[in-house]
């Protein structure tokens, strides 16, 4: 089943602009995808001139989100999933891993980008015995994103929360835990929160790179100490390894991880 839980009108109103650099379709390109424009990829081709590693980091961050999905499905029998900060479909997205290890899975993706909008076609893609939908809003709305999940997702049982590297977009860090508390406070015991963001004090480049990408007009995205990113599960059991770098983040064992970058992320369950 698919459902596109959208806003009437509300994509209507808001044009995709071709001529800003954008991160979620920036990303896309570091990911080797095709969806994004030409001031996309050369904004893009630029960051990375600069630290060529970024292309490391997105993909080590896909790779965690792959990793702790299965996690949450093959051993903690979690069967619901609400991805905020959706990004633009490429491989391996939250219903493609969830689906292929369990049909019965139910995903809720949500992103407030007209770009990805027009791409939830590709998103809205499910198993028979599954389900799939996407929500046209903002992190900034919780009550709102957790009363629409609802129509999809049973939120009286456990769900995984999937925050992946969208919290850096949350200029200021208390408004960003108290989204995260909020989110959590409608999530039933047994629950899980996956989060994985950029930080600071790992790699000078990196950090050098993105507050110059900050700078130039583009939607900022914010590095933060890993202080920081294990805050935000404060409340919560932390699975071990806790917080790492997430190359280190119950690593694969038939491919060699990368040395530490600078990406956090965890996982932890709701007592």
């Amino acid at each position: 089943m698919s459902d596109p839980m959208t806003t009437p009108g509300s994509a209507a109103r808001r044009e995709i602009d071709t001529s800003v650099p954008h991160s979620a379709r920036i990303w896309n390109h570091w990911l080797g995808g095709k969806d994004n424009y030409p001031v996309d990829e050369q904004a893009g081709d630029a960051y990375s001139a600069v630290f060529p590693g970024i292309v490391t980091v997105a993909r080590s961050s896909r790779a965690f989100l792959r990793r702790t999905i299965t996690h949450l499905v093959t051993e903690a029998g979690i069967g619901q999933f609400l991805d905020i900060g959706t990004g633009l479909p490429t491989v391996d997205n939250t219903h493609e891993v969830a689906q292929r290890l369990d049909p019965r899975t139910r995903i809720v993706y949500v992103d407030h980008d007209p770009m990805v909008l027009a791409h939830a076609r590709v998103l809205l893609t499910s198993t028979p015995q599954g389900a799939t939908a996407y929500l046209d809003a903002d992190l900034s709305d919780p009550d709102r994103i957790l009363a629409a999940a609802a129509k999809t997702l049973d939120l009286t049982r456990p769900t995984a929360l999937i925050l992946s590297n969208i919290l850096g977009h949350v200029a200021d860090y208390d408004r960003a835990r108290a989204i995260v508390t909020r989110l959590m406070e409608g999530l039933p015991s047994g629950s899980y929160l996956s989060i994985n963001d950029g930080s600071r004090g790992t790699d000078a480049d990196y950090e050098q790179a993105q507050d110059a990408y900050n700078e130039t007009g583009a939607v900022p995205y914010f590095l933060r100490p890993v202080d920081q990113i294990t805050a935000l599960f404060d409340g919560l059991e932390l699975l071990a390894p806790g917080v790492v770098s997430v190359p280190f983040w119950r690593p694969d064992t038939d491919s060699p991880a990368p040395g530490p970058i600078g990406e956090h992320g965890g996982l932890a369950r709701k007592p």
